[in-house]
């Protein structure tokens, strides 16, 4: 009897291996044929009764869910993946890894595991750029956004994406019909295959209407997509799945049904003089036209060999008799090991999708500028209105860069793929004034010290405060001619005027600043507090303001301008040589003339309380008539104070 049981419970076993092989299998030729819907349900039901499965496998349920946008579940075999691979994980699926923990906002751990795979890799260039590239992005987004988006009502529960200008109407591309009997559907997604439509536009709101298929007799069965026009409008160029005459898919040696991209006339509802570019091919895919505006350029994505990664970026030149150029990889300054895709040029500004570049989950929306033949700068991320936590694509903008379009498979959408309209506002041009403020007298920093930006209307535009070692730095608008002042209170105030020039976040470094602290200008003489002046002195038997009175005067106009409480009366005296009506007369004459100065230099006559000269009177020493004394010991006595009586 045990030996039956053994022999039924080996049986049993070797029965349910078989049936776990036959899953698998399943699973995989789905895998293969593409069927990632219906790959994901096989290997997850094979999975359940696994606990032991390959690498392989593994890997091929994480891509199932990860090309289907299923971020959660391909994210969990991601994980899985990494834990059994670690650091051996290729580039390629590390990537995906990053971009399902993006997607599921996880944007720390994603950082973590990136920041860990760069510097074993120890590429420096790859560092910076990572660096660069995060700063930048939480940067912009700690700003208002430049983009108001909104969704159109025009979306279908399927995938609606890939908009073009054509005219005053909109292409884009749709799987929207529904499936007729016996038509076909796209085994990756369930979805009907995409059809290319045309819908004229509402200027007012970007709203779509009046949709229709665009040039429907000469779409093929399969995907039609991803289109751009030449600038007569009669030149196109769009994706379409490769087929034979008569429409048959035609697929590369591992089953793969790739795109081309296919240039024609239109002529009326019709597409004449159809032709496939030199370089499309059946091996690799060519798509996502952008035809630049002069119609000398097209941009393209492929994946052929010899590329950086999943998809890249190139362009070929638009000859004058219509023949295109060698396509030239536009680098590894745009292309990444990820994908590169849905190319969009204005001016000499490309558009472009990235999972490679640093930002918020799946494709992101990144510009350049063009700096030269094909040449590019670094990009740059668009920020978190027009990016999301998962794919955003396909960024079309207006010639005056006002409005566009986008696509999106981000939450609130109202289907697989949505299109969005924005508006686009010039960002503010912001540079930066930085500067210490210090002492003058003692020439130490100066904490807490106010910065004030005034506009040439004398409006106030941005204020700080300065550090504890005296330095500032302040945002003011470019373009423009402004007065900066520097001020604090028991202190002098000091101010500038500058011209910015239009270059975005420039700084215009050390506008410094010296104050003086109101105990720095006073001094404490006879129980009275007076301006802290060196002696003024008159020529013989004069009182005109000399050179050097003319200086020191100054310091009293200094004083009241920048304490515009104080309240000063003056006084003259001389010394006891000569007669006393004499030097009374003379030192009313010198304090009358000091007055005529301060007022004449913009101060209010009622801040000084009185004038009077008082001769010998009110002598400092000894030196009285008839004492014999020193130049020096007479000087003391010829003086003129300006006492402070109210602050």
């Amino acid at each position: 009897m045990m030996r039956k049981l053994f022999l039924y419970s080996l049986l049993f076993c070797i029965a349910s291996g078989f049936a776990q092989q036959r899953e698998l299998k399943k699973a995989d030729r789905l895998f293969e044929d593409l069927a990632y819907v219906e790959a994901a349900k096989a290997y997850e039901k094979y999975l359940k009764e696994e606990s032991a499965p390959g690498t392989q496998t593994i890997m091929n349920v994480a891509d199932a869910y990860y090309y289907t946008g299923n971020n959660g579940s391909a994210l969990r075999w991601y994980t899985k993946l990494y834990t059994v691979l670690d650091d051996n994980m290729d580039d390629t699926h590390f990537n995906r890894y990053i971009q399902t923990l993006r997607a599921t906002e996880d944007y720390k751990k994603a950082d973590e595991l990136l920041k860990k795979r760069l510097e074993q890799k120890g590429n420096q260039a790859m560092i910076d750029r990572f660096i660069s590239q995060r700063k930048y992005l939480d940067s912009i987004n700690g700003q208002p956004s430049n983009y108001t988006v909104s969704n159109l009502s025009s979306n279908s529960d399927k995938a609606d994406f890939g908009t073009a200008f054509y005219g005053s109407q909109i292409v884009f591309s749709s799987s929207r019909d529904t499936t007729k009997v016996g038509g076909k559907t796209y085994s990756w997604n369930e979805q009907p295959y995409l059809e290319l439509y045309v819908a004229d536009r509402n200027a007012e709101d970007g709203s779509l209407f009046n949709i229709q298929k665009f040039l429907p007799k000469e779409q093929t069965q399969y995907h039609n997509a991803t289109i751009s026009f030449m600038p007569d409008l009669k030149t196109v160029y769009y994706s379409a799945n490769i087929v034979k005459p008569n429409d048959k898919l035609i697929t590369d040696d591992e089953g793969t049904g790739n795109f081309e991209i296919i240039k024609g006339t239109i002529e009326g509802e019709k597409l004449s003089a159809t032709e496939k570019l030199p370089f499309d091919d059946k091996k690799y895919s060519v798509g996502h036209p952008a035809v630049s505006a002069d119609g000398k350029w097209l941009f393209f994505v492929s994946d052929m060999p010899g590329g950086y990664g999943d998809a890249d970026i190139y362009v070929a030149q638009i000859f004058d008799d219509g023949k295109l150029g060698e396509p030239k990889n536009l680098g590894d300054k745009i292309n990444t090991s990820g994908r590169e895709m849905f190319p969009f040029i204005n001016d000499s500004i490309l558009y472009f999708s990235s999972d490679g570049h640093y930002g918020l989950g799946g494709l992101d929306v990144f510009e350049s500028k063009m700096t030269g033949r094909a040449e590019f700068e670094a990009p740059k991320n668009l920020g978190n209105q027009v990016n999301s936590n998962v794919d955003d694509f396909a960024f079309i903008i207006d010639k005056d860069k006002k409005y566009g379009y986008f696509s999106s498979s981000r939450k609130g959408g109202m289907g697989d793929d949505d299109i969005y309209y924005f508006t686009r506002q010039e960002p503010v041009c912001i540079q930066t004034v930085s500067g210490i403020v210090t002492n003058a007298k003692y020439k130490v920093p100066i904490n807490q010290a106010d910065i004030k930006v005034y506009d040439e209307f004398g409006d106030e535009i941005a204020s700080a405060k300065t550090k504890e070692d005296g330095t500032y730095s302040v945002e003011v608008p470019c373009g423009s001619k402004i007065k900066v002042e520097a001020s604090k209170l028991n202190h002098t105030k000091a101010e500038k005027e500058l011209e910015t020039d239009k270059t975005p976040n420039h700084e215009t470094k050390d506008v410094n600043f010296e104050l003086n602290n109101y105990e720095d200008l006073v001094k404490k003489e006879d129980d009275v507090e007076k301006v802290d002046i060196n002696p003024i002195y008159f020529d013989y038997d004069k009182w005109d303001i000399t050179p050097q009175a003319a200086e020191e005067l100054d310091k009293v106009v200094y004083i009241m301008k920048n304490f515009p409480a104080i309240i000063i009366k003056i006084e003259s005296h001389t010394d006891s040589r000569g007669k006393d009506s004499y030097n009374m007369t003379l030192s009313e004459n010198r304090a009358q003339s000091t007055y005529k100065y301060i007022t004449q230099h913009g101060i209010d006559p009622s801040r000084i309380e009185s004038v009077k000269g008082y001769g010998e009177s009110q002598l400092r020493n000894k030196c009285s008539n008839g004492v014999k004394c020193s130049e020096e010991e007479h000087a003391i006595n010829r003086r003129s104070d300006f006492i402070i009586v109210k602050k």
